[in-house]
């Protein structure tokens, strides 16, 4: 932590002068900053006082060595009244490093000062809850060889630009898990920090399973209820006619949702899926014939595939991610418009499936929130549709699961274009076997 060494101060500036730093005051400003801008970078407003903290901590330490070694008196001289207001500081700093040490011990997420070999210097008290590490007997010990049997471990040793790891086991915790992130620090120096996730895994299972419980529990009731709704004959009944064609209209829409919510619980416990070659030709084929019975004539619809490829992947959960993409190009398209799907090849090996249509366009601001559930950009119009608002839901969490990933391009009043792109390894060229590429 002596590593990051201050500019020295001018021989003209006493520790009295108007412009010195007032210690408390600055460490609180700093502290807040720190703070903000954790909160700025995704709610982590713990882990900016974090760094901050062992910012300040470096800088201390780094002062306090040197206001020591220029005071220190001759043998047997009295002090100076320089010397004097030199150990006055001298307390200050010493005071502010047991501030900030306690502050940072206390931190709820762990945080571990490495060298640039990953060897630990200092960890925080959750540090060793959740790491499992232990000071002073882990000190000087290289973390990867602590954690050897864990996951951690191996994302250690991964070295260069790493992703935070996310929902791995806590080495010192195995009943918790929690997400990883290492960061450069000072001169040659590395912090590590990790928060505790369990309770967020734990909210995100019990949401998923309510809903797929309550979709269950649904799915009856408004079986029987469509079933008894096409039982009656609105020829028996011409003043009731509009009335029953909206009870049956409605009731067919909810059972939609009630699968579509299925859907997605069943994807988002889903971390692969079984690949088998995907056939692009009938596919496309099968595609435009959806497309073309949704419209009823009301549109163009036109494939324009110029690549012979492939896909590797789940048949039934592509198709339902594709077939999503072009029933809502036909709903948001007004009549006399056209839809284009698209299947090419891409400069890097991969392949892109597009779907371009000429209907109302979306703003820029509503494409980011696209693929949330049930978000809407018009509520009126998109429950006119007949939509359920869960589609681009189901897209999204498809394509992760084909490490493939949703871009969307839009235009208020010139229409829009969603297109998914599938890397290298998941396309195949058209017929041949799965082992070809």
């Amino acid at each position: 932590m002596l590593a990051v060494m201050p500019p020295a101060p001018s021989q003209n500036q006493t520790p009295a002068s108007p412009g010195a730093w007032t210690l408390p005051a600055g460490l609180a400003v700093a502290l807040l900053a720190g703070g903000l801008l954790g909160w700025l970078l995704g709610d982590r407003a713990a882990w900016g006082v974090a760094i901050v903290a062992m910012a300040e901590t470096v800088l201390l330490l780094s002062r306090f060595r040197h206001v020591t070694q220029s005071m220190m008196p001759a043998p047997a001289s009295a002090p100076t009244p320089r010397q004097e207001r030199l150990l006055m500081r001298t307390r200050r700093l010493a005071s502010n490093l047991r501030d900030l040490r306690r502050t940072a011990s206390q931190l709820p997420d762990a945080v571990v000062l490495m060298d640039q070999d990953e060897h630990v210097r200092w960890c925080n008290h959750a540090a060793e809850t959740l790491l499992g590490i232990r000071l002073p007997e882990d000190r000087g010990v290289q973390l990867r060889q602590r954690l050897q049997a864990s996951e951690l471990a191996g994302w250690l040793r991964q070295g260069g630009e790493r992703e935070p790891l996310h929902d791995t086991i806590a080495p010192g915790k195995p009943d918790s898990q929690i997400s990883v992130s290492l960061l450069p620090f000072g001169r040659r120096q590395q912090v590590l920090l990790a928060r505790d996730t369990s309770h967020v895994t734990r909210l995100e299972q019990m949401r998923r399973d309510f809903v797929a419980n309550v979709s269950h529990e649904l799915r009856t009731p408004l079986t029987v209820i469509h079933g008894y709704l096409e039982l009656i004959d609105p020829e028996d009944a011409p003043a009731l006619a509009p009335v029953l064609g909206e009870m049956r209209a409605q009731s067919k829409r909810m059972g939609q949702i009630v699968e579509d919510l299925l859907t997605l619980s069943r994807l988002e416990t889903q971390h692969r899926v079984e690949d088998e070659r995907v056939p692009m030709a009938p596919l496309l084929a099968t595609l435009r014939k959806e497309a073309e019975a949704i419209s009823q004539g009301r549109h163009t619809v036109t494939v324009e595939a110029d690549a012979a490829l492939d896909l590797l992947g789940s048949p039934k959960d592509l198709h339902s991610a594709l077939s999503n993409l072009v029933s809502n190009a036909v709903r948001y398209t007004p009549a006399g418009g056209g839809i284009t799907i698209g299947w090419r090849r891409d400069d890097d090996g991969g392949a892109t499936y597009s779907v371009t249509d000429t209907g109302y366009g979306i703003p820029a601001s509503h494409l980011a929130r696209l693929t949330e559930r049930f978000y809407r950009v018009s509520s009126s119009r998109s429950r006119g549709t007949g939509g359920t608002g869960l589609g681009l839901s189901i897209v999204k969490h498809v394509l992760n699961l084909h490490q493939a990933r949703l871009s969307i391009d839009s235009e208020p009043g010139r229409g829009s274009t969603f297109a998914c792109h599938f890397g290298p390894e998941r396309v195949l060229p058209a017929g041949g076997s799965r082992d070809e590429s």
